[in-house]
């Protein structure tokens, strides 16, 4: 069924159009590269101030309140432009163990994020401007910085195989 819509999809016009264009499918990977840099970037200073490696004497929500705009912004750029890229060859990519992980990073990175979120943030307010701060806030950092780190490795790898 996933693998039908793969073919589906690269067939699409718009598939086609990205596939077989000269300069489309390297315009869209370059955005896609700068986009994502700005995401793995935003988001490491924040993982890095929550492992109390940067900006120690800045407060977690003052850091936040700057980068999270910018990392969500950047973020949809990215998911845009990584759909366009996969319409392009979603065959070849569904079968390519590289973007496999990728997309099982990703949805890890999604649900370390949710649970941040959702849990660990709520007490924000007695840790905000800490040096040190609470083992979920650092181990949330951990866990992001690594994930993204792996995101981009196997991103990379893609088109290796």
């Amino acid at each position: 069924m996933i693998l039908e819509f793969c073919q589906w999809l690269e067939h699409t016009s718009l598939g086609v159009a990205i596939g077989e264009s000269l300069w489309l499918f390297p315009i869209l990977e370059s955005l896609h590269v700068i986009a994502l840099a700005v995401v793995v970037g935003s988001i490491a200073m924040m993982d890095l101030r929550l492992l109390g490696a940067l900006a120690r004497d800045r407060a977690v929500t003052e850091l936040a309140a700057e980068t999270l705009p910018l990392t969500w912004g950047a973020f949809a750029a990215a998911a845009i432009t990584g759909f366009l890229l996969f319409a392009s060859n979603a065959s070849y990519y569904y079968d390519n163990t590289p973007f496999r992980v990728k997309i099982v990073l990703l949805g890890l990175a999604g649900a370390n994020m949710l649970y941040f979120h959702r849990a660990t943030w709520r007490t924000v307010s007695t840790w905000d401007r800490a040096a040190q701060l609470p083992i979920a806030a650092r181990l949330a950092g951990a866990v992001s910085l690594g994930t993204w780190i792996l995101v981009v490795i196997f991103g990379r790898w893609i088109g290796f195989v």
